[in-house]
């Protein structure tokens, strides 16, 4: 029989962590929706089961799942992404500790760091992470800790090489973060370039249903698992078991979903860059795209988000925004659905005024698995009311 570490990305993503109930034969494990768990005695556990808040086979399912289609040897699944990325921080830093970070990073992640763990004493200094010069002169040896990438970016869809980010990152005794979100482990899987954590918000293509909150961070290293598990269990911000289940679901078939996701966002960027009115696309996919030889070099595909800026400022990109019918106006991401969002107002609204700010012409599209001539119907009779 074929070995796990093996077999192909969507073997892995059905099979990983998918074992057959062993009571009743079950294809598809049950769902463990418990908070406590007989003991056979004071401290004579079934399994290693004692509390849900430490551990739930459920949750445990998913989280072998996540290991192996990223490579890594440890998972863990938290409630949110943001509850992941907070985890992890408290685990790896300390206060006085420093992070580099993109300067178009989620506004989330930003708040985040800037807002909320600088009260902890941790500082960071947000640089074009694709530009190698500006990442190392912001790398401060004696306390930068952690050199955090999004590639693709959000909303700007910058690409970061992550072997060379990498590399600068560990010659100054950094760790380099990967926020894999937009790419998701089917299309990128930043552990096999150098990187040393991966962060996801598995609300996005992961569960790819918009219909489960949830957020993972998966590692290599034994000594920084054991830490970002301890802060999981005392913080407690894991993810609910019904949570984990749909989660599970969602991952099985997430290679499907993305070379449809994929495929459609092409044509559609491709589409865009014709239209009277549109001043730029922002799509890796497309050969004008400043990273897009890297990203082919790193990426299986170029993923389903899509960012574009209309020459009609504000007003054209609200109008386009608010006049789709397919395309639904709302936050989030990397579900089935397409979605469309305007940053500046929507998820990037805490960062307005800031270095990290998105263009207030510019509109981000999360390109859905529908028919692809509907969603270009929809985007043209949006476009058509501009002229």
């Amino acid at each position: 029989m074929t070995q796990p570490d093996a077999q192909g990305f969507n073997t892995r993503a059905i099979h990983a962590g998918q074992n057959p109930d062993p009571t009743t034969g079950a294809v598809i494990p049950p769902l463990y929706q418990t908070t406590t768990f007989a003991q056979d005695g004071i401290g004579k556990l079934r399994n290693g089961y004692e509390y849900g808040r430490g551990t739930n086979p459920t949750r445990d399912s998913l989280q072998t799942q996540l290991a192996a289609l990223e490579g890594g040897k440890y998972a863990f699944s938290f409630s949110s992404g943001l509850a992941a990325e907070d985890a992890l921080i408290r685990a790896a830093l300390r206060p006085g500790d420093h992070i580099v970070l993109g300067n178009d990073a989620y506004g989330g992640t930003y708040r985040l760091i800037d807002r909320v763990l600088s009260q902890w004493g941790i500082t960071n200094s947000a640089v074009d992470m694709a530009d190698a010069g500006a990442v190392q002169a912001a790398i401060s040896a004696h306390n930068t800790k952690l050199v955090w990438v999004e590639t693709p970016s959000n909303p700007m869809m910058k690409i970061t090489d992550i072997a060379a980010t990498a590399q600068l990152a560990h010659d100054a005794g950094a760790l380099l973060v990967v926020d894999n979100t937009f790419a998701s482990p089917y299309l990128q899987q930043p552990l096999t370039f150098g990187a040393d954590v991966v962060v996801h918000s598995t609300t996005k293509y992961i569960g790819g249903h918009s219909d489960a909150s949830g957020g993972a961070v998966v590692v290599n290293d034994d000594a920084l698992a054991e830490k970002v598990g301890f802060v999981q269990f005392a913080v407690g911000a894991v993810s609910a078991p019904m949570e984990a289940w749909l989660t599970t679901r969602g991952l099985k078939t997430l290679g499907v979903r993305m070379d449809r996701h994929s495929s459609n966002a092409t044509a559609i960027a491709r589409w865009l860059q014709e239209q009277a009115g549109v001043e730029r696309v922002y799509y890796p996919g497309l050969p004008e795209h400043p990273g897009h030889d890297l990203a082919a070099a790193q990426m299986k595909d170029f993923g389903g988000m899509v960012s574009v800026t209309f020459t009609g400022g504000a007003e054209a990109a609200k109008k386009v925004a608010e006049s789709t019918h397919v395309f639904t106006l709302a936050e989030s991401l990397g579900g089935i659905e397409s979605l469309m969002n305007y940053p500046s107002d929507m998820t990037h609204a805490s960062v307005r005024g800031t270095e990290l700010a998105v263009p207030e012409n510019l509109i981000r599209l999360s390109v859905g698995i529908e028919d692809l001539e509907d969603l270009i119907g929809d985007l043209e009779q949006a476009i058509s009311a501009l002229r």
